[in-house]
């Protein structure tokens, strides 16, 4: 066996015991279709290197303690630079609204930091790493909008495109036309489309070379963004120029 296919199937078995909280061999070999000694051998490989954990009273594997510190290391290499953090703070406290910073990952764009507060409570789906329902959240839009068809097609093909609301753009004809206003404009809207009553913005970072790396957004609930779509946009835009700066520098600097 290649390595790349035991890297495939120690990962399957990870998580086939993490899809439940734990499993039994007999699980796990039952949806991997496995045989069990193949099975066992790998449970115990991977216990032996701390990987999982097995509790002889429930007579299953869990996760063990290896999995979470990978989990921490991915999580930290993630979390946005504190100048970054700063920024989305301070659009939190400018405008009265939820502030994201998302960045790009291969072919998804991830949230990595989120700024809210008991008054302007962030959107609850959105938490660290959220990386779903590209068509429909503004953020998702900027990344929908910078990729060429082909690419765009591959990602929504793979992903799909669920209704989440009554107002979610599920006709790919009709994204496409709005992502080409997303592209000409530099910022994405989306109003009652990923939630009920909610409305974002987002508009692109960019790096040193002006490659788009991710998105700065705010949501609100729609109500309030009546009458204040100038103020919204140009308030995110500054903000945006700040991260590219500092992404650009390294170094923090104030908006002229």
């Amino acid at each position: 066996m290649s390595n790349s296919a035991v890297i495939h199937r120690t990962f399957s078995v990870l998580e086939a015991v993490s899809a439940s909280g734990s499993a039994s061999a007999k699980t796990v070999a039952d949806r991997l279709e496995i045989p069990l000694p193949t099975v066992y051998r790998l449970l115990h490989e991977l216990e032996d290197c701390n990987y999982l954990a097995y509790l002889k009273e429930d007579k299953c594997f869990e996760l063990g303690p290896k999995c979470f510190e990978l989990g921490l290391s991915f999580q930290q290499r993630l979390v946005a630079p504190h100048p970054i953090r700063q920024i989305t703070d301070e659009l939190h406290r400018s405008l009265g609204t939820a502030a994201y910073f998302a960045i790009y990952r291969g072919s998804d764009i991830l949230l990595t930091y989120s700024s809210d507060c008991e008054k302007h409570p962030r959107l609850r789906p959105l938490r660290f790493g959220f990386h779903e329902a590209a068509h429909a959240t503004a953020f998702g839009k900027i990344l929908l909008s910078a990729m060429p068809e082909a690419q765009r097609t591959e990602y929504l093909d793979a992903r799909g495109m669920q209704v989440l609301t009554p107002h979610t753009i599920v006709r790919r004809d009709l994204l496409d036309i709005h992502l080409e206003e997303v592209a000409t404009r530099g910022i994405a809207w989306e109003h009652d489309e990923f939630l009920p009553r909610q409305t974002c913005a987002a508009v692109p970072v960019r790096n040193g070379t002006g490659m788009q790396v991710g998105a700065i957004a705010v949501s609100t609930p729609s109500s309030k963004a009546n009458g204040r779509m100038k103020v919204l946009e140009s308030t995110l835009r500054q903000h945006a120029g700040l991260c590219s700066r500092y992404l650009r520098s390294g170094t923090r600097r104030e908006a002229s």
